[in-house]
């Protein structure tokens, strides 16, 4: 949620951390500031602004901040209303601090600080941190162990970076259950909440871990435990380069995930198709036929646009590998005192890798005696870390709040597994594998022929964009796309919308249409189309509006829809790949005519990660 970006160095600070800063706005932020250490005045001088980062360039262009050892921070509120004075970096005495993650006993270490003549200046929990480490550094303690000795009081999450006005030729660092990368320069060293921050300025990252603590030099990075523990971690170089986190002469970010599915289609089964492709590779997966058919069921954990995935991965898992399986929200399972054990494995999906909840629901399915795999799209986030095995999608670095081309590799990723578990327990052919990874392999050309009829699709946006109801239809396999379609919709555009199962409109849904509700219905050929069929006779009843999605030269549909787009024709398990596609152009394009932020909308954040 909140973005962190700090440097130690020789070359001006402010630079480098406003470019990080720009390239964390998708993980949402009401508020920005930068803090730096000038060394002529000894001191560390801070500029903050509520609002957009456009708002603290401004500051800063009229109050530039000279030095070469800085921290810089994005707000996404949690405790304390965004404005100025709650805004990071904190100080108090000699101390600094910019904090992602929640401080649970804030509360009771304001009180006692107060008791001591402490005091605040904002709302926030975060101030505790500066207030904490300052007493630690009394006697000109190292700040690393004074960091330590103040973590060690705190209850919660963070991810921290510090200075200290005496201590200028350092940076510390540390993380709890919130993501915190170190990059690695010629001469300098960096931290960032993410490593698209950093891209521009180094590819070799070392991720630290839970309760890890880094000291930054501008020629050293020195990893410990809170403990004091040495730890030696090697860096590991990401390939993702700058101008895949830029926009590419696109307006939005969105739409230009939208338009890179089918490269990162292709990237995500890139070395996982057999030659013959009767069966898949997949990487970090440890598992034998043995071992899959030792499990009981398979049970998936996730939330929102990966949760719809997993409800996908659910219909490709039960219909090729005959495996029962079940999905979870992440954010309930730990809370219903789940029945898992040895016999299950617990599918956790994000696309970050760094969703709290998700983590939470992994976290509690180990502790039961679970083995666990995740499907992520961050190299080394937590979530892959602490899984016993681990399936990349390399979608590339995905920076639209609204998730297009992670869903999709999501899904394509489920199906290789399924494929995978059903060639090791028996119940799919050599003959019925190459089919299904046959269509798949063909899917990204498919995908880019459907981007092709984008003019037509935004046509169909600006007639419907004012209208203030949406309801999204759909049956079996295409049902999960169906509330993806809906939430793309409600995200960015703020329109209230609904996904259903077709069948169940008529158990109360139905009660809502009318000529000023659309019906979005995806209606391409496969095992419940007869069906689809009949609801959406139900809804031309009632004067409904319907745009469906089909296949080429379905005609029964057009005499029902007052707008068609067309899909290419393809197997049911790969039907949701191609069909998601058009849906979320639609949404896309309805935000856009309404003019809303479509890359940061309100209220939303990229990376979730607090509960």
């Amino acid at each position: 949620m909140c973005g962190i970006v700090g440097i130690v160095g020789s070359r001006s600070a402010a630079p480098v951390l406003m470019d990080g800063l720009a390239r964390l706005e998708y993980r949402g932020y009401d508020s920005a500031g930068l803090a730096v250490l000038d060394p002529r005045a000894k001191k560390i001088k801070i500029l903050r602004a509520a609002g957009k980062l456009r708002n603290l360039a401004a500051l800063l262009e009229e109050n530039p901040l000279a030095g070469s050892v800085g921290i810089g921070h994005t707000r996404w509120a949690t405790h304390g209303p965004p404005s100025e004075e709650n805004a990071h970096p904190h100080k108090f005495g000699r101390v600094v601090v910019v904090h992602n993650g929640i401080l649970e006993n804030h509360a009771q270490l304001r009180k006692q600080l107060e008791k001591r003549g402490h005091q605040f200046s904002s709302q926030t929990d975060t101030e505790v941190f500066a207030h904490l480490i300052d007493l630690e550094c009394q006697g000109r303690r190292p700040l690393e162990l004074a960091v330590a000795r103040a973590l060690k009081k705190v209850k919660g999450t963070y991810a921290l970076a510090v200075l200290c006005d005496h201590q200028p030729d350092r940076m510390v660092v540390a993380r709890k259950a919130s993501p915190l990368v170190v990059g690695l320069g010629e001469g300098e060293n960096m931290v960032a909440s993410d490593v698209p921050a950093l891209l521009a300025q180094t590819r070799d990252f070392i991720f630290l871990e839970d309760e890890e603590l880094a000291l930054l030099t501008a020629n050293k990075v020195k990893i410990q435990t809170l403990s004091g523990k040495p730890v030696k971690r090697d860096a590991k170089r990401v390939n993702w380069s700058p101008l895949m986190a830029e926009k590419g002469g696109h307006k939005h970010f969105m739409h230009k995930e939208i338009h890179e599915q089918p490269r990162a289609l292709a990237d995500t089964l890139t070395g996982r198709l057999m030659a013959d492709h009767t069966d898949v590779r997949l990487d970090s997966v440890a598992l034998g036929a043995r071992a899959w058919k030792g499990f009981n069921r398979i049970v998936i954990v996730a939330c929102g646009t990966s949760w719809h995935a997993g409800l996908v991965g659910k219909f490709l898992i039960e219909g090729l590998a005959r495996m029962p399986v079940e999905v979870d929200l992440a954010s309930e399972f730990r809370y219903r005192k789940p029945l898992i054990g040895p016999k299950d494995l617990v599918v956790a999906i994000s696309q970050s890798g760094e969703t709290a909840d998700t983590l939470a629901a992994l976290q509690e399915a180990k502790r039961l005696g679970a083995q666990v795999l995740s499907i992520c799209n961050v190299l080394e986030s937590s979530i892959p870390r602490a899984s016993d095995h681990v399936l990349y999608t390399h979608a590339g670095p995905e920076i639209g709040v609204a998730s297009t081309k992670a869903f999709l590799t999501q899904i394509a990723t489920l199906l290789l597994l399924a494929v995978r578990i059903g060639r090791a327990r028996s119940m799919l052919s050599a003959e019925q594998a190459r089919k299904h990874l046959n269509a798949l392999a063909a899917a990204p050309e498919q995908l880019e022929s459907l981007l092709n009829q984008e003019a037509k699709i935004k046509q169909v946006a600006r007639a419907y964009a004012g209208a203030r109801d949406f309801l999204y239809i759909a049956r079996g396999i295409n049902y999960p796309i169906a509330l993806e379609g809906a939430l793309k919709l409600k995200e960015i555009s703020y329109i209230h919308a609904e996904g259903y199962p077709a069948g169940e409109m008529k158990h109360g849904p139905i009660a809502l249409i009318d000529e000023h509700v659309p019906i979005v219905a995806v209606a391409t050929r496969n095992s419940s189309y007869d069906k689809l069929l009949s609801n959406l006779a139900e809804v031309k009843a009632r004067g409904g509006r319907v745009i469906a999605i089909v296949n080429p030269r379905d005609r029964r549909v057009k005499t029902i829809a007052d707008h068609v787009l067309t899909v290419p024709r393809t197997l049911e398990t790969v039907e949701p790949m191609l069909n998601v596609l058009p849906l979320q152009l639609l949404a896309y394009h309805v935000a856009d005519f309404n003019g809303t932020d479509v890359d940061q909308p309100r209220n939303l954040a990229k990376s979730v990660t607090v509960e």
